[in-house]
């Protein structure tokens, strides 16, 4: 749970802190790598902590991402600082050690998700991640709380630095009382398929985050990206069907259940985190709630989240049965993306804290069955690459959204403001978004509510096209085949010590 904390807690209490760290490194045009380097380190390092953990024994690797982890956070206190070159060359530094930081973040999740199918059955498995998603829950909430304490009294730096008491005492506890069941796998890296892996999906999430912000779709840096993006992930194919140990077995998905679920965790992540993302910006522009609160304001979502989290996990251990509970968790999320893009400048704080609490709902029916169903379908040997699978394709389907949602929210914004304001909306448009929440009361009051009339307008159509993403859920949920929940570890894994035993 502490590990989980760590990877949770970093990036939310960080968003809290760059304007500060802006103010003092500089650098506001490359703003936006620092959180592109922590993204791209952990989705490229995803797969590949996954396999290793499989061949090389989960603790050890586990151990090893949590000290990298710590390392990146210790090294982002210190960008900028005087032991490294003082503050003009601090945001290359930031960016740098944010993306070993982000390596380090991409094996904390996903061993942790693969420790707990080591430890427990997949019958009994389905509490553990009710446990694990209400701390993640409980995170995202917390951490823009911490943030802005941070930022308001103490200095930037000790966002990354509250990093580390908390990684060892972690450290300590997993080195001493973590004991996980041994078995003999055959050690081959498939080294050439994780470079290609590694490539292909740097160039896809530099596509998602550059095409349409930093450069133009039809450019030749995002054509030239979508080319090799294409070219390596089709050598991919062929050098995973010969290699004796692949980062990413292929004949994982002739089986349908983690097929399906690898498509709804892709469209869980496109939908969700590509449509949330506004959010924040809607209550503090359009509803004028402050930055330090947006945490509290998240809160009936989290809240909603966390709670039904525990009972699915209960109600699963309890049954055995899980096939309903994604059919209901996309429906609750189509239902809440429909509710949200019915919001305008009218809409008040407790009826956006429903809608999002409904949407919440239905996160907290998807977020660990989609984890439990993928660990289910697969061989104990093979934990580890179905739960960085699981969290793989979510992450890539949260690129893939935030870049489509930004793209038509920026066409949406610039349309409304010039139908609404004429000029001025144009000039307001060609300021690429730059504007301060705090600063929009300046402008005359027609100004005012004509733009607050069109973001509101804008951030409503963004949810209104998440819908149709998030109703493919249920659809390709139905398909899935209710495969009983194993109460042991099979007969492979008759060695392995029994819950009890393993847990103590």
């Amino acid at each position: 749970m502490l590990a989980i904390v760590l990877a949770m807690l970093d990036n939310m209490i960080v968003g809290t802190a760059m304007p500060r760290i802006v103010a003092e490194l500089g650098g506001l045009t490359h703003l936006s790598w620092v959180v592109t380097a922590y993204v791209l380190g952990t989705t490229v390092s995803t797969p590949i902590w996954g396999k290793i953990g499989d061949l090389y024994g989960r603790k050890t690797i586990f151990l090893a991402s949590i000290v990298i982890f710590m390392i990146g956070s210790a090294l982002c206190g210190m960008a900028g600082s005087p032991m490294l070159g003082g503050p003009g060359s601090g945001m290359a530094q930031l960016i740098a050690f944010r993306a070993l930081q982000g390596l380090g973040a991409g094996g904390l999740l996903v061993n942790a998700m693969a420790i707990i199918g080591d430890l427990v059955p997949p019958r009994e498995r389905g509490q553990y991640q009710g446990i694990m998603a209400g701390v993640m829950s409980l995170a995202m909430i917390a951490g823009p709380l911490v943030g802005g304490f941070i930022t308001d009294h103490l200095d930037w730096r000790w966002a990354f630095y509250v990093n580390l008491p908390i990684g060892f005492v972690s450290l300590a506890l997993l080195a001493v009382k973590l004991k996980l069941p041994r078995h003999r796998t055959e050690h081959r890296i498939d080294w050439l398929g994780a470079i290609l892996l590694s490539v292909g999906i740097t160039a896809l999430v530099l596509v998602t985050t550059w095409g349409g912000n930093e450069y133009d779709w039809g450019s030749p840096q995002i054509l030239g990206l979508i080319g090799l993006a294409v070219v390596t992930l089709a050598l991919f194919i062929p050098v995973e069907r010969r290699a004796a140990e692949p980062i990413m077995p292929l004949a994982l998905f002739r089986n349908r259940n983690f097929t399906l679920i690898s498509a709804i965790g892709f469209l869980l992540g496109f939908a969700m985190f590509g449509a949330i993302n506004f959010l924040p910006l809607f209550q503090q522009t359009v509803q004028g709630a402050s930055a330090t609160n947006s945490g509290l304001l998240m809160l009936p979502m989290m809240g909603a989240a966390m709670v039904i989290s525990l009972f699915v996990g209960r109600a699963i251990t309890t049954t055995g049965k899980y096939k309903i509970y994604p059919i209901i968790g996309g429906v609750g999320m189509a239902f809440g993306m429909w509710l949200l893009s019915l919001m305008d400048v009218e809409t008040s704080l407790w009826q956006t804290g429903v809608f999002i609490a409904v949407l919440g709902t239905g996160m907290g029916f998807l977020m660990q069955t989609t984890m439990l169903i993928a660990q289910n379908s697969v061989e104990q040997k093979d934990l580890g690459v179905a739960s960085s699978s699981s969290t793989f394709f979510r992450s890539i389907g949260g690129s893939f959204g935030v870049s489509l949602f930004g793209a038509i929210f920026n066409h949406q914004l610039s349309d409304n403001l010039t139908a609404k304001l004429g000029s001025a909306g144009e000039k307001l448009a060609s300021s690429g978004g730059q504007f301060d929440p705090a600063a929009l009361h300046e402008l005359p009051a027609p100004v005012l509510n004509g733009f607050l009339e069109s973001l509101a307008t804008s951030i409503s159509t963004v949810f209104w096209w998440a819908i149709p993403f998030a109703v493919l859920v249920p659809l390709l949920a139905a398909f899935i085949k209710e495969i009983p929940l194993r109460s042991g570890f099979g007969q492979d894994d008759k060695d392995k010590a029994p819950v009890p035993a393993a847990l103590d």
